[in-house]
């Protein structure tokens, strides 16, 4: 298993030998600082515009039409793979990317400055993620998401509509924010306490139920798929928390037991886990297998969560 792990592109290979064979940091970083110049990071910081975008656009290329499906290849996207992949954030801020996004790129809703964000929950996280990643001043909008958290602690992309009861696809995502902000800078007492609430909206879903009737909220809390991007799933949740335990020193929530049974039920025989439906969408290249094969991407992410879990039972 580990050898078909191995034989895999640098940004998923240095995950392999960090987190599963507990490389020493010198082969692993060195692994990692090839992102750049190998493989699927090298392919992508080739797509990037000199005005510091990509796909002359903020969340949607410059071409895009609204009869089309979702594309995958503008900034955004395009920097939230770099940055989930390992990519040096000092390979980006050489091309002084930040202060071109800042001057050149303004978001497709109300021609907003890209690092102001804007009113999708969604969008905001990973602005804030990549903000703090390559050194733009995101301050606000973390004080955005304590501003626009729901009663019930979690939050929804489409409370701009009126909406006020959250979703599990958008609480997800801004934790994720939230988490980098917390770990980057340490936090505040109100980023901490939003996190927390927007946390335990999750646990007391058990990360996958309905707080109304106990039901799966839908059929794709099991359905796993690489890349996540915006997706929610018992594996996307899970290994949130996995980073999160890491991040504040806590154990696994005990809450989490049935999500982690799902994600164990998936696995196959021969120690996989199989591509789900993919996404459909322009892409600049693709990172995985077509649905139902097997996916070093899920296989990683799945055997890295069950490490974590299985490491906290007596």
């Amino acid at each position: 298993m580990t050898t078909w792990l191995l034989d895999s592109d640098p940004a998923l290979r240095w995950q392999v030998e960090r987190d599963l064979l507990r490389r020493p940091p010198e082969v692993w970083e060195a692994t990692r600082a090839s992102i750049a110049t190998e493989g699927f990071g090298a392919r992508l910081l080739a797509h990037q515009d000199a005005d510091g975008q990509w796909a002359g656009g903020a969340f949607f290329p410059a071409d895009f039409s609204p009869e089309e499906e979702q594309p995958w290849t503008a900034t955004t996207w395009s920097l939230n793979a770099l940055r989930e992949w390992g990519l040096d954030a000092a390979v980006l801020r050489e091309r002084r990317t930040a202060e071109l996004l800042a001057a050149n790129s303004r978001w497709e809703y109300e021609d907003l400055p890209y690092w102001s964000g804007e009113v999708d929950c969604c969008i905001n996280s990973w602005t804030v993620s990549n903000g703090l990643w390559l050194g733009a001043d995101v301050t606000g909008l973390v004080d955005w998401f304590v501003e626009h958290q729901l009663p019930d602690g979690g939050w929804n992309c489409e409370w701009v509509e009126g909406s006020t009861r959250s979703s599990f696809h958008s609480t997800l995502n801004s934790l994720k924010g939230l988490l980098d902000f917390d770990a980057a800078t340490g936090g505040t007492d109100a980023s901490r306490a939003a996190r927390q609430a927007g946390e335990e909206y999750l646990l007391r879903r058990n990360l996958f139920r309905r707080l109304s009737t106990g039901q799966p909220v839908a059929p794709w809390v099991d359905h796993f798929t690489y890349p996540m991007r915006w997706r929610y799933d018992v594996l996307n949740a899970a290994d949130y928390f996995r980073r999160a335990a890491r991040v504040d020193g806590t154990p696994p929530d005990p809450r989490m037991a049935e999500a982690i049974a799902l994600i164990r039920a998936a696995g196959q025989p021969d120690g996989t886990w199989r591509q789900g439906d993919v996404q459909p969408g322009r892409m600049w290249f693709d990172v995985d297998v077509p649905a139902g094969e097997p996916s070093k991407w899920l296989t990683l992410f799945a055997i890295r969560v069950l490490q974590w879990w299985d490491a906290s039972l007596p």
